[in-house]
């Protein structure tokens, strides 16, 4: 049993490492790949393109022009060496006049150089198909010392054979001894996968121009704008999801709608009852039970106001083009004449589309909570390429690290240290946070270089 224990136990640390390493490059892999689906896509079709023309270049190279090439190259040796038999059994043809006629009709060019030593080898190309077939059937076919250059003449080649009083030079035809046309079967093998590949990138782009769309319009959605113009395009598949978000934004729509219809109906029933309740306050007439009364009935006023609020969130109100800048100096005029410091700061450009009603409320609960227990308050504001960024500053006592989560639950009320809606219902930074969200952002509490609370607004542009 041990000797079986320590097999199973060398497996699976064998197989823990294996999957190590398979995690290991499925993750660099991850990293070269492109991200956008547009992106991959043309990975998609390129990749197996170039596979494809790889193999059958190379499957061409192999099967048509080593082939094709061999057998030029050995007929042409075979020509030489044919030369070289009639050199031998006629030496009465003293000028060689008949033999240069026999190479005229196997279009060779033959002459004669005295005995001597051969050129030495000129440099070789780095890949010579011709060289290496040449020399192979020099050598097998002749058998003796011989001198080639295929790189001297394009259109020529040289072959220098050594015999016993001479030394035999022939001229042939490049394309006599090479199958040449390897630069016809590049230009057109790239010349089509280049249309080919022009179309499918035309074709690919209009297939992902209605996935693009849908993006767009959820993201404008999500964030409280309408996507103008917005229509099921594309296949079919890309049609169906998108006639799916239009049906989905039309039920929440309508869900709104309800709600704010029955909210308006309760409020005004609601408020209706109240306004009796202050004018028979009003007829009683003055008394200090009367007036506890009243500040009861303006507290249960403040009161369902904040639940409709909560409850009706932004009421169906359009985003659109607002100057920050005066929002946040209407913010800071406001926490001056509640008497406290404010200070306001804005970098980058002002101008963000936003529901101005809504986000102005969220950013003035966010302001009274810090004047309601602090004394100095700093305004900043930040608008880059992506996001809008306020941030709200105080000295106050700040809120615990483990409550700033627990903070923003509807109705929760702190007793300790800060109450960000001391005297009211717990629904300010609900309030807040349902704002900001409507906008496709949030809110985040942390620490302020003040010593107090820093709460930071921030939404995309």
């Amino acid at each position: 049993m041990s000797t079986l224990d320590t097999g199973l136990t060398l497996i699976r640390n064998a197989s823990q490492r294996v999957s190590a390493v398979n995690g290991w490059m499925g993750n660099a892999f991850k990293g070269w790949m492109p991200s956008g689906l547009y992106a991959r896509a043309l990975l998609i079709m390129i990749v197996p393109m170039v596979i494809l023309q790889t193999v059958v270049a190379f499957v061409f190279m192999e099967r048509h022009w080593n082939t094709v090439t061999r057998r030029l190259s050995a007929a042409v040796v075979h020509d030489v060496a044919s030369l070289i038999d009639v050199y031998k059994g006629y030496p009465q043809d003293k000028d060689r006049a008949q033999l240069r006629r026999i190479a005229q009709r196997m279009q060779l060019v033959v002459d004669f150089l005295p005995v001597g030593d051969l050129p030495p080898p000129g440099p070789k190309p780095f890949f010579s198909l011709l060289d290496q077939t040449l020399s192979v059937q020099l050598g097998r076919q002749i058998g003796r010392p011989f001198w080639i250059d295929t790189v001297g003449n394009s259109n020529l080649v040289e072959i220098r054979i050594q015999l016993d009083d001479a030394v035999m030079r022939v001229f042939a035809q490049r394309s006599s001894a090479y199958a040449s046309n390897s630069e016809i079967f590049i230009f057109w093998m790239l010349g089509t996968s280049s249309i080919l590949l022009i179309v499918s990138v035309l074709f690919l782009r209009n297939q992902i121009k209605p996935i693009l769309r849908l993006a767009d319009a959820a993201e404008s959605f999500g964030k409280g704008r309408e996507a103008p113009n917005f229509r099921p395009r594309g296949a079919r598949e890309v049609r169906r999801a998108a006639q799916a978000f239009l049906e989905m934004k039309a039920r929440i729509e309508r869900s709104i709608e309800q709600r704010t219809a029955m909210l308006a109906g309760v409020s005004h029933d609601l408020r209706t009852i109240l306004t009796r309740f202050k004018l028979e306050l009003v007829l009683i007439g003055d008394s200090p039970e009367v007036d506890g009364m009243r500040r009861d009935v303006d507290e249960m006023s403040g009161m369902l106001e904040d639940y409709l609020a909560f409850a009706r969130g932004d009421s169906g109100e359009i985003a659109q083009p607002t100057d920050m800048t005066l929002a946040l100096e209407e913010l800071r005029s406001d926490a001056e004449r509640n008497g406290h410091t404010a200070t306001v700061a804005f970098r980058g450009l002002p101008v963000v589309t936003v529901k101005p009603a809504s986000f102005k409320r969220c950013l003035a609960n966010l302001v009274s909570n810090a004047a309601r227990h602090a004394n100095s308050i700093s305004i900043t504001g930040l608008r880059d390429h992506r996001y809008l960024t306020v941030t709200i500053d105080d000295d106050g006592p700040g809120i615990p690290a483990d409550m700033r989560e627990e903070v923003f639950k509807p109705f929760l009320r702190l007793d300790d240290a800060r109450n960000q809606d001391e005297g009211g219902t717990g629904l300010g930074l609900a309030i807040a946070r349902d704002i900001a969200r409507s906008h496709g952002g949030d809110i985040m509490l942390g620490d302020s270089p003040m010593g107090g609370l820093r709460a930071a607004v921030r939404i995309p542009v």
